[in-house]
């Protein structure tokens, strides 16, 4: 790629990418354009143009995308009730569309030739940046240094600064020996102890919830209200969609909901052991199957949920923008036209306890499920002709293997 004249890096403003700028203008010649995009990792962003200023970077981009990564990516998700391998709630997963979509557009806008990033050749990620971009941009090039240069140790990467004189910060306090990933809907982590898939994580690992044991011993009773599947308000209140992931983290959190531990199975064809936290993510995942439970006709839901693990896949692979996810999204928010109400939930441990659903749009009709006098409107005669007919198949084969 020598005609490479300008790059776009995502960037964070740490070690790995503070590295690959300076690489970059070394190895490629290239001008260096930053992104760092603010999609609720809970650390400030603005350190990371002043770091950038300093690699000498000119156009330097740093953007408050919460809201949009919210309204226009987690929640879409939680409408499909997306679980990859049944535990997964793919908190990394949809960060990534959002951080293509803007680096590709700010290459439009600048006149870059390519876009950079900073996953390593081992893991999901690469994919899902890449995906991405092809998908809105099929001649944008990409650049992954991880794939290309021999720095594939802390060591070499520190070596790398002092040659080149690139500044790194002295924290105090010992780092944390995980890699970890956080954005509004989940942290992530993996490495060290975690290697090892026989081995429990330790206490103090966990960052944004407490344990079950040490949560409250009082209950606490919460309620969402739905619009057309999404979440307006909690407790009456109405909130935009970045906000309800911020307070249901915090008060799910606290109560010592969000942790999964699991094995799970990259694209790139390895198994990964990986921790996360996702306390807001699994509060709304119960609530909008709670609300569906009532809103949405019997095959329309069990059509959704047929569709769940492919979806999932889709995300968690990295083809967010393929027309299948487009496809199979439609069909979801078509569905959740009238998903609305009202759900009300008891946190208590770890646990997130439906105890209430309501909705104007409710299918439920408690003159016919109920087990009193139903006065006619439900003719219990009629399931015989009902069950002979279904089992008739069943009867047959029966038959035939005598």
């Amino acid at each position: 790629m020598a005609d490479i004249n300008k790059v776009v890096l995502a960037y964070s403003g740490g070690l790995d990418t503070s590295v690959i700028a300076k690489w970059l203008q070394q190895v490629y010649g290239c001008e260096v354009v930053t992104f760092t995009a603010d999609i609720g990792q809970g650390a400030e962003v603005e350190p990371a143009r002043k770091k950038a200023e300093m690699l000498g970077i000119k156009e330097i981009f740093v953007e408050d995308l919460r809201e949009e990564f919210a309204r226009e990516y987690v929640n879409p998700m939680f409408r499909a009730n997306a679980l990859y391998e049944g535990e997964y709630l793919l908190g990394t997963s949809i960060a990534r569309p959002l951080i293509s979509k803007r680096l590709v557009e700010i290459a439009e806008e600048t006149g870059a030739d390519a876009i950079a990033h900073g996953a390593t050749g081992k893991g999901n990620d690469q994919v899902r940046f890449e995906l991405g971009a092809y998908a809105l941009s099929p001649s944008i090039k990409v650049i992954a240094p991880w794939r290309e240069w021999d720095l594939n140790s802390r060591d070499r990467l520190l070596s790398y600064c002092a040659e080149h004189e690139i500044p790194v910060e002295k924290k105090r306090g010992s780092k944390s020996p995980y890699s970890m990933d956080a954005n509004l809907l989940h942290i992530s982590y993996e490495g060290d102890i975690l290697e090892d898939p026989a081995v429990e994580p330790e206490e103090p690992m966990w960052l944004w919830t407490v344990s079950p044991e040490a949560a409250p011993e009082k209950p606490l009773y919460i309620e969402l209200e739905y619009e057309k599947g999404d979440v307006v308000a909690l407790n009456g209140e109405k909130l935009s969609p970045a906000a309800v992931l911020e307070r249901l983290n915090t008060i799910a959190g606290a109560n010592g909901i969000g942790r999964t531990d699991i094995v799970e199975n990259r694209y790139v064809g390895m198994k990964s052991r990986g921790c996360y936290e996702t306390p807001g993510g699994m509060v709304m995942l119960k609530s909008h199957r709670a609300i569906e439970s009532i809103t949405l006709d019997r095959e329309l839901a069990h059509l959704k949920d047929d569709l769940m693990p492919r979806y999932a896949s889709l995300v968690y692979n990295g083809y967010w923008w393929s027309p299948e996810r487009q496809a199979i999204q439609s069909l979801v928010d078509n569905s959740q036209e009238f998903v609305n109400g009202k759900v009300r939930l008891k946190l208590y441990k770890g646990n997130v306890i439906v105890v209430g659903r309501e909705s104007e749009n409710s299918l439920f009709d408690e003159e016919i499920a109920t087990f009193e006098d139903d006065e006619g409107a439900y003719e219990q005669r009629d399931a015989e002709g009902f069950i002979k007919l279904n089992a008739l198949r069943l009867k047959i084969a029966a038959l035939k293997r005598r």
